[in-house]
């Protein structure tokens, strides 16, 4: 017994040892480090053959640590304090309307219903010729809506060019707190299933959707389910992705933990309140897009077999930081955990490429067991139940938006018809489609596609060489109408996507985000999949490993 009692002193001493010499270890390479980076900088600033800027110099020094950990972790320097912006529940405010520029003019882009521009009655289309009697021509979107921003309350003189009248009018807007809604829509997208659409975890989004799902259910007591569209919503507030999920998980279940260096900072998050609903079939829909609080909402929803996700593998953000004070009013922003789910599975990427998580193989990620023994990967971001391939904008269509030219038509669409009756019955018919082709033809509107700007290049240079061959020429030639003629058919081939973007532009106008967020379901390939899934309750379960 005695030499058991001896033995066991040993051991703890050899370990206590052994901790300090770790310990001293780590403080002795923090040290040197800290003198040799101190003795470079003193020769560097005492030596190099140019003048340098002390504080550039350690600035870029600093950026380059904290660059190589992961891209959530910054320095913020003195200088970038006051614009930093710190919380999450920062509000905008101003006179709820985003700004579009085409040829150095601006122009009223999306007023938010019910917002300050809205009320005194301005309309997208509408041109911005000066803001507190100062011209606005040439001037960037971002200059101009430094100006319109501003405290509650405040007003703001702004004068416009009438999209519909073409007159000058000048209104005094007086400025508001602008809470774009975090839940743009909901409604029935087909007999039976219900969507809700969810663009950011800001405050009141776990009320908005409990709202929005009691008004489906009273609509339609006999609903087959719901979906959750959390594609291209970068996340927000923990606390109203832990709420969301409560509604559809029992109260008291642990659905987020965090881990990180310092022990008594690691965090457990249950679910808090009486659930809305445990029954009812979900369809989360997620894509590149979805981080963070989406990626909280997603995976806690397929760990516990509460949904089936579909899209594509999330963006992968699971980790928590810190803002610390440093000396000369700096600051520090320290990834100090990160975000686990009920499986005990990661969501944070594990690999980066400039700033940007990559999408690592399967292969390379830790697999973990759903409530209902599925398997489920750890690593980088969640990956769908339903894989579905990612939906790409051709070409042209990413030519016609980028040029604006949709959004002009739009603006001459609406000077021919004052009002649409009815924006679930509205279509682009073929006639209207041929005077849209007709008004890019005005216009002159053209485009690149790929490979078109090296072949441009190529026989530009060459065709007028003298030196060469005459079959070259011809050859080159021939690559140069061949271009043109894909070009010129593209308008055709890619006519259903075009009308797409044409019908939401347009509805937009009159009924605003909602209009423009309903029609774009009418044609939501993904939107389809899950109505198919949610139609057929066997393939659901088969799915989340549910006995029927």
């Amino acid at each position: 017994m005695r030499i058991k009692r001896y033995t066991i002193a040993i051991v703890g001493s050899i370990l206590l040892i052994s901790a300090t010499i770790v310990t001293n270890d780590r403080l002795f390479e923090i040290s040197k480090n800290l003198e040799l980076f101190a003795q470079v900088f003193k020769e560097l600033n005492t030596n190099y053959v140019d003048e340098v800027d002390p504080s550039s110099l350690m600035k870029i020094g600093i950026d380059a640590m904290v660059a190589s950990l992961d891209p959530y972790t910054n320095y913020i320097s003195e200088s970038q304090v006051e614009s930093y912006r710190i919380s999450d529940d920062e509000k905008y405010q101003g006179i709820g309307a985003s700004l579009i520029v085409i040829e150095d003019r601006i122009y009223l882009d999306a007023p938010q219903s019910g917002g300050p521009s809205q009320i005194v009655g301005m309309t997208a289309g509408d041109e911005i010729l000066s803001v507190n009697n100062v011209p606005v021509k040439g001037k960037t979107a971002a200059e101009v809506n430094s100006v319109l921003r501003g405290a509650a309350g405040t007003t703001v003189i702004v004068t416009v060019k009438k999209l519909l009248s073409a007159e000058n009018k000048t209104y005094t807007v007086k400025r508001d707190e602008v809470n774009i809604s975090n839940v743009p829509y909901s409604g029935f997208v087909s007999d039976g299933v219900g969507y809700i659409n969810l663009t950011t975890f800001t405050a009141n989004s776990t009320a908005n959707i409990s709202k929005a799902l009691k008004k489906l259910k009273a609509d339609n007591p006999d609903m087959k389910g719901v979906v959750i569209d959390l594609r291209f919503n970068g996340g927000g507030l923990l606390r109203e992705a832990i709420g969301i999920v409560n509604l559809f998980l029992p109260k008291g279940e642990e659905v987020v933990f965090t881990k990180g260096k310092m022990k008594d900072k690691d965090q457990s998050y249950k679910t808090f309140a009486v659930p809305e609903d445990l029954d009812l079939p979900i369809v989360v829909m997620v894509n590149g897009k979805s981080a963070s609080a989406s990626e909280i909402v997603a995976g806690v929803l397929q760990d516990m077999d509460r949904a089936v996700i579909i899209g594509q593998r999330s963006y992968g953000k699971g980790l928590v930081q810190n803002i610390f004070d440093l000396s000369y009013n700096s600051r520090v922003k320290v990834t100090i955990s990160k975000y686990y789910i009920p499986s005990g599975r990661c969501i944070q990427g594990v690999e980066y490429k400039n700033g940007e998580p990559m999408d690592i193989s399967d292969s390379k990620r830790s697999k973990f067991k759903t409530k209902n023994g599925r398997d489920v990967l750890d690593g980088g971001g969640i990956t769908p139940d339903v894989r579905l391939t990612k939906v790409t904008h051709p070409e042209i269509l990413d030519a016609l938006l980028d040029q604006k030219m949709i959004f002009e038509y739009a603006n001459k669409f609406v000077l021919k018809q004052d009002s649409i009756k009815n924006m679930d019955e509205f279509t682009f018919s073929t006639a209207q489609y041929e005077d849209f082709l007709g008004f890019l033809k005005s216009k002159k509107f053209d485009f690149k596609i790929s490979g078109e700007q090296y072949i441009d290049s190529l026989t530009s240079k060459n065709i007028a060489s003298t030196n060469l061959n005459q079959s070259v020429k011809d050859e080159l030639n021939s690559m140069k109408k061949k271009v043109q003629d894909i070009k010129s058919k593209e308008l055709t081939i890619q006519k259903e996507s075009i009308i797409h973007e044409l019908e939401k532009e347009i509805v937009s106008r009159y009924f605003y985000q909602e209009g423009r967020t309903k029609i774009g379901l009418k044609r939501d390939s993904e939107i389809q999949e899950a109505i198919k899934l949610l139609n057929n309750r066997g393939d659901y379960n088969k799915l989340l490993k549910i006995k029927s």
